[in-house]
């Protein structure tokens, strides 16, 4: 596939390290209390000051400290409140503390957290599963992350094969087989140091570019591959959109050559009410989705067809050998999660809850498309349901290769906390932008007047050779 939407910064780099350093500045004298509980965090046995690395690695001078989090809003402990379009990276798609499921956890709060013992809840929650994803079985896992490995596993054990295709840049949580890359052309570890020595990476994986429909072709023609994971839409390195009918490509390749299909929705939920696979007529084999089908209460549930049902009660014929390949742990599918997620899906994440969410969507993805034109960059955004997302790129990115490549660390780090510094907050890392139910206009178009400021004083500072 050819390269045509390359990326060139419109700013060089002293320029926008000048202006990086005046807004890291004025973060600084912004946030007097949570530079000091930084600084209490790090010495008191937090490392980096925070309770997970992540938190410290927005490209902030240090991390903002959260009073609370309510609806479309969150309040940091300097007294600052955001329009909030990150939500928890999607965690808290529905907005933070849903009224519906926070009633539901509190009226269940003295009833018991876990038992190991499923909860009169299940019944209501399976039947609501079933008929919104369009798949007969359920299970829960704590995370997503959790969800895939399980799913992993049970493909491995019932095709034998040892592989796991993913695409170039893609993200399914600390899944092995997804932290890699290619080198030589050969499937290595993303990082620098191998998190596991002695495994070969390309002994377990196999990685193809998104929305090329020969590599996975060649790819799955080993049949070698127990599982090909895929988002239908990239969304963690940028967001990528799939190519048409590349998507039913991957599914009737996979049905050939013998491999299984799990699509993550874990982010692809912001699609509609039943994600993207129900929403585009796809039949994958399983479905993942985390973060946010219980409002934020940490669970994911993975959900499979009626084949692969029959093959696990044939492969599995003592349901006690699931338990010693680590499908499940003691706290998976508690009463406290039954109860949000079943709140969650019946009252919060309703159809018309999808309709304001994507209207938001919509109306901020219109109005960063007009500043961009206003600003004169050669940039666009890219829509996914209740999703966007601003890519330093004159056209949607084709492939994984194509948004890694658009992602402007500097840029990044300036536009974010050019943002906070005005109260709006969007995803770390790239430009995801999230609209909840509880997003307002008002809050669209603070985010969108304060990006457009941003992209002017980009546009005011560009070097020639960046100017379109």
């Amino acid at each position: 596939m050819g390269r045509s939407n390359i990326y060139t910064s419109p700013v060089d780099e002293p320029t926008i390290k000048r202006l990086i350093a005046d807004e890291a500045a004025l973060f600084r004298a912004r946030n007097p209390k949570s530079g000091e509980l930084f600084r209490d965090a790090s010495e008191s046995g937090f490392w980096h000051g925070v309770p997970m690395q992540w938190m410290a690695e927005w490209g902030l001078p240090h991390p903002l400290y959260v009073e609370q989090a309510r609806g479309a809003h969150l309040t940091d402990v300097d007294g600052h409140t955001y329009a909030d379009f990150c939500l928890g990276d999607t965690g808290a798609m529905f907005g933070h503390s849903p009224g519906a499921t926070l009633a539901a956890v509190a009226d269940g709060l003295d009833r018991g957290f876990t038992t190991m013992l499923p909860h009169a809840e299940a019944v209501a929650v399976a039947g609501h599963l079933r008929e919104r994803f369009r798949l007969p079985y359920w299970q829960t896992a704590m995370t997503a992350t959790d969800a895939n490995r399980f799913v992993i596993r049970i493909a491995r054990a019932l095709t034998g094969r040892p592989k796991v295709l993913v695409t170039r840049y893609c993200y399914h949580g600390s899944v092995d087989e997804s932290m890699s890359k290619l080198v030589d052309g050969r499937p290595a570890p993303r990082a620098k140091w191998d998190v596991n020595p002695g495994v070969r990476t390309d002994q377990i994986a196999r990685i193809v570019e998104f929305n090329d429909f020969t590599d996975i072709e060649r790819e799955l023609a080993n049949e070698d591959v127990a599982v090909v994971m895929m988002e239908p839409v990239m969304t963690n390195n940028g967001m990528v959109l799939p190519a048409d009918g590349y998507l039913e490509h991957v599914q009737a390749l996979c049905r050939e050559h013998g491999s299984y299909l799990l699509l993550d929705e874990t982010h692809t939920l912001s699609t509609g009410w039943a994600g993207y696979a129900s929403e585009h007529g796809l039949e994958p084999d399983f479905v993942v989705i985390g973060k946010a089908i219980a409002g934020g209460v940490p669970v994911a549930i993975y959900g499979f067809t009626e084949p692969i049902s029959e093959a696990m009660n044939a492969t599995f014929a003592n349901k006690f050998q699931t338990s010693q390949m680590g499908l499940g742990g003691t706290l998976t599918g508690n009463a406290f999660v039954l109860r949000a997620m079943h709140a969650t899906l019946t009252e919060v994440a309703t159809p018309a809850a999808f309709d304001e969410m994507i209207r938001m969507s919509t109306r901020a993805a219109d109005g960063l498309e007009a500043a961009i034109a206003s600003a004169g960059l050669l940039w666009t955004v890219t829509r996914c349901g209740a999703r966007a997302e601003l890519q330093y790129l004159s056209e949607t990115p084709r492939n994984g290769t194509e948004s890694h490549d658009a992602l402007d660390w500097n840029l990044i780090e300036h536009s974010h906390m050019f943002l906070l510094n005005r109260d709006v907050m969007i995803t770390p890392f790239h430009n995801m932008i999230l609209c909840s139910p509880e997003t307002a206009e008002a809050g669209v178009d603070k985010l969108v007047a304060v990006f457009a400021e941003w992209m002017q004083l980009i546009a005011a500072n560009r070097t020639e050779r960046g100017i379109p």
